[in-house]
């Protein structure tokens, strides 16, 4: 007894100089707590989300776009030049995206959707492509499966439809301090889960809303597929006022499955500008061969 009582001593004699010397101190980024939190119920937010969407029936917008292709599963991630441009959208659900290549100014790509049917013109390559779906076959990758749908549901944040169900959590996200580089913040948030109709006792998630409580505005989107995989993220950031319509001059979109990506910078923006049809048209020049794709 006496011989386990001296080991006992001695053990907790020697841990300060055991713990000291084994012990190594690194500096990390302090984090506080956000300085504006701002409370609201579920109804409130699924009514402001409704708000915004409902008050935009068009938009003209002047815009530069990185895209990059590639992630961890190649192990590299290639970034291409900026493309400056347009976009046009009208409901319910024209799209026109127009891009003009670096320096040259000539154009980049031209693309058009009236979310049943999209083209896709690419003079320095000849390329023609037309289709009727949302989803590229297995054989496309990268930027090749980009599709109008991706953009068109990127830009504006759906509130929620008939017979779907909805479910709000909490959370919180982890920000640069922006009056500190040397310091993050903590800022709580809300997340709006929408899920389809239950079909017996189950039902899939179509999207979660993440809205931050210094602002109550998204500040991403997260949209799933059938399988419940995450097939496109969309993060918001640096809003304007436009009148009394709040919008994201900044919008990055990931597409996981895919591998690629698109930051959109917004330049000019238009809202509510009547827009005419023959702004949503395109032409291909006469002898072009057409490609059909999915």
């Amino acid at each position: 007894m006496r011989i386990r009582q001296a080991l006992a001593v001695g053990l907790v004699t020697l841990a300060p100089a055991l713990t000291g010397c084994l012990t190594h101190i690194r500096t990390v980024p302090k984090t506080r707590p956000a300085e504006v939190v701002m409370s609201t119920t579920l109804d409130q937010l699924l009514s402001e989300v409704d708000t915004r969407f409902n008050a935009i029936q068009t938009l003209n917008a002047s815009v530069e776009i990185v895209a990059s292709e590639g992630g961890a599963r190649q192990g590299q991630i290639k970034e291409y030049p900026t493309f400056s441009g347009f976009i046009l959208l009208r409901k319910p659900e024209d799209l026109n995206v127009l891009l003009r290549l670096p320096v040259l100014g000539s154009l980049a790509l031209d693309m058009v959707s009236d979310g049943k049917t999209w083209k896709l013109w690419i003079p320095r390559q000849q390329k023609a492509m037309i289709g009727t779906g949302d989803t590229p076959d297995s054989s496309q990758h990268g930027l090749e499966s980009l599709r109008p749908k991706v953009i068109f549901d990127s830009l504006l944040v759906r509130g929620l439809g008939p017979d779907q169900v909805v479910d709000l959590t909490q959370d919180s996200r982890i920000i640069p301090d922006p009056k500190d580089k040397k310091q993050l913040v903590e800022e709580p948030d809300y997340e709006i889960t929408i899920l389809e109709p239950p079909q017996g006792n189950t039902a899939h998630t179509l999207r979660v809303i993440h809205i931050g409580r210094a602002t109550l505005l998204p500040y991403q989107q997260d949209i799933y597929d059938q399988n419940g995989h995450v097939v496109t993220q969309a993060f918001y950031s640096n809003y304007q006022t436009f009148g009394d319509i709040q919008f994201p001059m900044r919008i990055e979109i990931r597409r996981p499955q895919d591998q690629y990506g698109l930051t959109i910078t917004i330049t000019k923006l238009t809202l509510n500008q009547k827009l005419e049809d023959d702004q949503f048209q395109l032409k291909f020049p006469e002898g072009v061969p057409v490609k059909t794709m999915n």
